[in-house]
């Protein structure tokens, strides 16, 4: 089980590895929240070394606030989520970026 604290932490890791000057003004990570409520999140994959890789959509509800949704369009690792699945949705996307296989949801 990852702690949430820990797939933050490499989020950042991850987020500040790209920057080098100008990714960092043109793409970056973006977190926001919806109104069903959930998150969305935003990973920009241009110019870094998931550039060019596929995730199709996958997607489970387990119940009306505990869902995950992730993919990838337009070189975009996107996120939405139940309120309390940010960290299993970002965990999915760090296991994504650190195989060449696509994770699977638990």
């Amino acid at each position: 089980m990852n702690q949430p604290g820990h797939v933050f932490d490499w989020l950042q890791a991850w987020y500040l590895s790209q920057c080098d000057g100008d990714w960092e003004h043109s793409w970056g990570v973006t977190i926001d929240t919806l109104d069903n409520p959930g998150w969305t999140v935003k990973i920009n994959l241009q110019e870094t070394d998931l550039a060019g890789r596929e995730f199709p959509r996958l997607q489970t509800t387990r119940s009306e606030h505990d869902w995950v949704m992730v993919w990838t369009s337009q070189e975009v690792f996107q996120i939405a989520c139940g309120p309390g699945n940010l960290s299993e949705a970002l965990a999915l996307f760090r296991e994504w970026a650190a195989s060449s296989g696509e994770p699977k949801l638990r």
